[in-house]
């Protein structure tokens, strides 16, 4: 786990900072920035009006009776995305953006909800047999 976060925070703002240069040097510094400036912002719009959505959501979800798990999973990527697309760089305003479309997020949480009922699904203890 420590490799894993030591890859990310490290191999990450390398390749923003390649992308930056890249970019920059094909466009121009400041339309770079003008543009990495204006994704910020955009993507923290959006975020907060999906989010403030899902907050309804779960709302309504509560006042149902029902447990709100996918409303709350979308409330997770979707304050992730507000994250990262906070964070300057075209990568990771590409993973904002991307986990802002709510297809995309839709098969995200699925593939989330799976892993998250595979590993922790206490065991039954009508399937244990204990014998004497």
């Amino acid at each position: 786990m420590l490799l894993k976060l030591f890859l990310a925070f490290t191999i990450i703002p390398v390749v923003e900072i390649y992308l930056l240069i890249e970019i920059g040097s094909v466009f121009g510094v400041f339309t770079s920035i003008a543009l990495v400036v204006f994704t910020g912002f955009l993507g923290a719009y959006l975020a907060r009006i999906q989010g403030l959505q899902t907050l309804f959501r779960i709302q309504e979800s509560l006042r149902e009776g029902r447990m709100p798990s996918a409303e709350l999973l979308d409330a997770l990527l979707i304050g992730i995305a507000g994250l990262v697309l906070l964070t300057p760089g075209f990568l990771t305003d590409t993973v904002g953006f991307v986990l802002l479309i709510p297809s995309t997020r839709n098969a995200i949480k699925y593939w989330l909800q799976s892993k998250i009922k595979t590993q922790h699904m206490p065991e039954r203890p009508e399937d244990t047999i204990i014998e004497q």
